[in-house]
C-alpha cells in the first residue's frame, strides 16, 4: 500500500514538473504571442481579449489578428453589449491592450469583404499582410492562440 502511494506521488510530481517550468518560463524574457480572433461570439471575443490583456500584464508582447466579424472590434463605430463582471466590451478590452503595448491588425480580407476602409479603424490598428502573419505563425518561438 505504501509503495503504491509513493509511486502515485512520484508520478504526480514528475507530471507536474513540466507544467511548473512552463508556467514560469515567460519570466526570463519577453514571450511573444499571436492571438487570432475570428469568432463573432461576444463571449468568445471577450475571453480572447481578457486572456490577451492578462498575457500582456504578465509581460508578453501580444499580437492580435482580427478576422471576419472580429475585425469589427477595431472599428471606431464599434458597439456591443458590455460583458459581466467588469462591464466592458471586447472592443474596450482591445483598446486597453493597445494602451499596454499590444498590437492589433485586421486580416487582409477584412476590407475587401466589408463596407469599411482603413479610415474606419481606431488609431493603432493596421492591416495584416499574409507574408508577415505567416512568418509569425511559423516562428517556433511565438505561441499562437485561436478564438
Amino acid at each position: 500500500m505504501i509503495k503504491s502511494i509513493k509511486a502515485v506521488a512520484a508520478a504526480a510530481l514528475i507530471a507536474a514538473v513540466p507544467f511548473s517550468v512552463h508556467a514560469d518560463s515567460h519570466k526570463g524574457g519577453v514571450e511573444e504571442v499571436l492571438v487570432i480572433l475570428s469568432s463573432d461570439s461576444l463571449q468568445t471575443q471577450g475571453m480572447a481579449m481578457v486572456l490577451s490583456n492578462t498575457m500582456a500584464q504578465q509581460g508578453a508582447k501580444v499580437n492580435v489578428l482580427l478576422c471576419d466579424k472580429a475585425g469589427d472590434l477595431a472599428l471606431k463605430s464599434y458597439e456591443a453589449p458590455a460583458l459581466k463582471p467588469k462591464d466592458v466590451t471586447p472592443g474596450q478590452m482591445l483598446r486597453g491592450l493597445l494602451k499596454q503595448g499590444g498590437e492589433a491588425k485586421v486580416c487582409a480580407l477584412y476590407f475587401p469583404n466589408s463596407n469599411y476602409g482603413k479610415d474606419d479603424l481606431i488609431d493603432g490598428v493596421g492591416v495584416a499582410m499574409p507574408p508577415e502573419m505567416a512568418g509569425q505563425m511559423l516562428n517556433p518561438k511565438m505561441r499562437t492562440f485561436t478564438f
